[in-house]
């Protein structure tokens, strides 16, 4: 394993001589919903036909302790008086071409790709009935309106400083309203292969020139646990499993759906000519990393972003005591635009890097082992 210095000497090579930062059609927030006008609407109605049942995990938070009042670090202030966010209604319907499919089959432990799934000479049959099913209580959803989208996003002004991208109030960039903190790769690479950090995708504040912007997201799907309960009275344990599942892939459309808003903001979205494999396949620029997920692996994270987008406020998304998100139907994470913005897992790090973060964080190195147990290379 390299030293901390040792990796960031090796940090990802953009020549950010001849680049450009896109810069957005807004700053600030813009808040989307399906059911802005109106109350929310709940109930099951009529049952669904089955086909048959299969094993389901659940995602489901349930019964957590919810956090009510966010911490915030480095003085931040918040935002979310600013300015109200620009509303923006949208129909529950407007998901649907964004789901990816195939992880609905995974979750009922049917493994294969949408849609060759259904050519599986062992399973392609249930898949198929196990898919008619689930079409048939989407159509019943959107028809009587039984789960309500919400989600925000938001694009600030930012600039790298080391390992962290601090975000600012206005172009002026005069005043810092938070940092994000993120982790580098520490495993020995071979030769010409970097050892990444998010921080190295947004131009550094050592070059004022370069304007620089981030942003950030967390979306919803309500409902699904008052549905699924619903269900659940008239004995109909299949389609209360069905429903929340079916939210569970609607809140990642909705993710896909306002990345792909967000890139038009951004510019170089406007002339896409995306396949849906396409979009499955993320064959387009930039990338949403989230919190918790192994290029940014401290869920901690969520908490700074939930404080800018004012998410609890805006999207009805609270964050428990260990950050999950409730409901359960939710995902959140951040926008980098950059051409070579990739995934990849930060991995194994080492105490000078747990030392290192926890001093920009504010926290006790014990604190942040803690969470990030699974990252650590050496025994506590």
């Amino acid at each position: 394993m390299l030293t901390l210095d040792e990796a960031r000497a090796n940090r990802t090579p953009i020549d950010w001589s001849s680049y450009i930062p896109p810069k957005p059609e807004f700053l600030g927030v813009r808040l989307y919903a399906s059911d802005l006008g109106s109350a929310p609407v709940t109930g099951a109605g009529e049952r669904v036909p089955r086909s048959r049942t299969f094993p389901i995990s659940s995602g489901s938070d349930q019964g957590q302790h919810v956090k009510e009042s966010p911490f915030r670090r480095d003085g931040a202030t918040s935002t979310r008086d600013a300015c109200a966010p620009q509303k923006i209604a949208i129909a529950l319907g407007d998901l649907v071409e964004f789901i990816d499919w195939s992880p609905f089959f995974h979750a009922w432990e049917l493994r294969g790709r949408y849609p060759a799934i259904f050519d599986d000479s062992k399973i392609g049959e249930q898949a198929r009935e196990l898919f008619d099913d689930a079409q048939a209580l989407l159509d019943h959803i959107l028809t009587k309106n039984l789960l309500v989208a919400r989600g925000v996003h938001a694009l600030w002004p930012a600039s790298a400083v080391g390992d962290d991208v601090d975000v600012y109030t206005d172009e002026t960039r005069s005043e810092k309203i938070a940092s994000f903190y993120f982790l580098r790769q520490q495993m020995q690479k071979p030769a010409g292969q970097a050892n990444h950090c998010l921080a190295d995708y947004i131009a550094s504040a050592s070059n004022p020139k370069l304007k620089e912007y981030l942003g950030g997201f967390a979306v919803s799907i309500h409902g699904a646990d008052e549905l699924a309960e619903e269900f659940k009275r008239q004995h109909d344990d299949y389609s209360a499993i069905m429903a929340k599942a079916l939210a569970d892939r609607l809140a990642e459309a909705f993710a896909e759906y306002l990345h792909k808003q967000t890139r038009i903001a951004w510019g170089f979205g406007r002339d896409e000519q995306l396949s849906y494999a396409d979009l499955i396949r993320e064959k387009y620029r930039g990338i949403r990393p989230a919190a918790g997920y192994p290029a940014c692996p401290d869920h901690a994270e969520k908490q700074t972003l939930f404080d800018l987008l004012d998410a609890e406020k805006n999207a009805g998304i609270k964050l428990t005591e260990s950050f999950a998100m409730h409901p359960g139907a939710s995902v959140s994470g951040l926008y980098f635009s950059h051409l070579d913005a990739k995934y990849f897992g930060v991995g194994q790090i080492g105490r000078d890097q747990v030392v290192d973060y926890a001093t920009r964080r504010g926290e006790s190195v014990a604190i942040v082992e803690k969470r990030l147990a699974p990252n650590l290379d050496y025994s506590v």
